[in-house]
């Protein structure tokens, strides 16, 4: 899909996560290009920049490129009973209340509970959480 981003942000393989616009996007004839083709909360990846510019109130510089995206994979901890490269699944993060330096797999940037997604890659490292839950690190495509 094709969107705007700041030519400094501008990179082929760039991940980032759309907030939402800014104010003043409100009024910009970009908008529809730049803004609503994109998903809030979501991880998107840059695959190709283009040449073209348009100005921009809201990026530094002025200037934004055009850029073609796609949704990025995303690497989270799942019940390594279920992680199968390939496999069909419905995220649900692992039922956990523990702060612990895997949290940030466990429920990751981009990724909603119920989301479907497919299993990619099995990136194979095996975490025996603080709750004793077996998981499974892998990426997920959206």
């Amino acid at each position: 899909m094709i969107t705007l981003i700041g030519n400094s942000l501008a990179i082929e393989g760039l991940e980032f996560i759309h907030y939402g616009p800014a104010p003043a996007c409100g009024k910009c004839r970009f908008k529809n290009t730049c803004i609503d083709t994109l998903e809030e909360g979501r991880m998107y990846i840059i695959t190709q920049v283009k040449d073209t510019q348009h100005p921009c109130a809201v990026h530094d510089g002025g200037k934004v490129k055009v850029v073609n995206v796609q949704k990025a994979n995303i690497n989270a901890l799942i019940d390594s009973k279920i992680a199968f490269e390939g496999s069909n699944i419905v995220f649900n993060p692992p039922p956990c209340d523990e702060e612990c330096d895997q949290k940030f797999l466990c429920t990751p940037a981009g990724l909603y509970k119920n989301d479907r997604c497919k299993i990619i890659k099995n990136i194979g490292k095996k975490v025996r959480c603080a709750k004793g839950l077996d998981l499974n690190q892998v990426s997920l495509e959206l």
